[in-house]
């Protein structure tokens, strides 16, 4: 494990898109951060690899060598542990993690790893209590499960009133208007990334997950997936303002979805950015797929495999 702190953050649904700004809105966007990080571009599939001095983009493989279209739940897993998910688990599958997978995510995560290593470990996250015995948590995304596995499921509405946590839409209004924690305050999202870089600055490993990015390609087309990928931007120019400067930040993804508006997930390469000493680690070992994560970060996978393949089990539970 690197002694500087590493922040991965997780975007949920963005790949690497055409050179068709009718099609992607990365092309369509104002991105200064992500465009200052890369020499003035943005990857795209003619171009998938763009570099500056701090930073630079590994296109990564999110298919797992498996038949079909890449979903969140078995590629938010591998992305965390390291581990082929969809391999194990016989397919894709989405948009939660399945029953059977769970074992490998609590047992095999960074998170887990990292904290079994004693290393200061953080999930950035805000949750409400009791999130995963609720209504909203009977279906989880990975990250909260494995956070959980690793016991750092722990910050909550009055962590991110006092900028100790971060919210998965980044700003704080979802909690306002759906939860009724009206008391929170407004946060911009250049504020909340420096929430976070205050967060990682104090950890080895930290991870934050952001889902926004996969519903607006999913539902909002052109113009509100621009409006998602500008949110970001900003979010990420304030995490580079507070980390360290010898840290790393990783943002990866689990699937290609936001990047090609014509239609749902894709098979493209997703988006992997590495950033400061990460990305001098991502140089050297040259990752490929969202299974070497782990590897920049410098948690490689546990052998054996905890959990069982998909075919066993009961067929009927996911």
């Amino acid at each position: 494990m690197h002694p500087s702190p590493q922040l991965l953050i997780f975007l949920d649904g963005v790949g690497i898109g055409p050179a068709d700004p009718d099609r992607n809105p990365f092309l369509q966007a104002t991105l200064p951060t992500l465009r200052d990080l890369l020499g003035g571009r943005v990857p795209t599939l003619e171009n998938p690899a763009p570099s500056g001095p701090r930073a630079q983009v590994f296109p990564l493989d999110a298919t797992l060598e498996t038949p079909g279209t890449p979903q969140s739940g078995t590629g938010q897993v591998s992305l965390l542990t390291g581990w082929n998910a969809a391999r194990l688990f016989g397919r894709h599958f989405g948009p939660w993690t399945p029953v059977r997978l769970r074992p490998v995510l609590r047992d095999g995560s960074i998170l887990a790893r990292a904290r079994r290593a004693g290393l200061p470990t953080a999930f950035a996250n805000a949750y409400p209590r009791g999130y995963l015995e609720s209504t909203r948590g009977r279906r989880p995304a990975a990250p909260p499960l494995a956070a959980a596995g690793a016991g750092l499921l722990v910050r909550h509405h009055e962590a991110l009133g006092a900028g100790e946590a971060v919210a998965s839409e980044i700003e704080n209004g979802g909690w306002r208007r759906y939860l009724g924690f009206t008391e929170l305050p407004d946060v911009t999202p250049e504020e909340a990334g420096w929430n976070l870089g205050r967060i990682a600055s104090g950890h080895a490993l930290t991870l934050y997950a952001h889902y926004a990015t996969d519903t607006a390609g999913h539902r909002s087309g052109m113009e509100g997936s621009r409006r998602s990928l500008e949110r970001v931007d900003a979010f990420l120019g304030g995490v580079l303002e507070t980390l360290p400067p010898g840290g790393g930040l990783v943002i990866a993804s689990d699937h290609g979805n936001i990047e090609d508006v014509t239609g749902g997930h894709t098979r493209n390469p997703v988006l992997g950015v590495f950033v400061g000493s990460a990305a001098r680690v991502a140089r050297a070992l040259r990752p490929t797929s969202i299974t070497d994560v782990p590897l920049v970060l410098g948690l490689p996978p546990e052998a054996p495999a905890p959990g069982e393949p998909a075919e066993a089990g009961d067929p009927g539970e996911p």
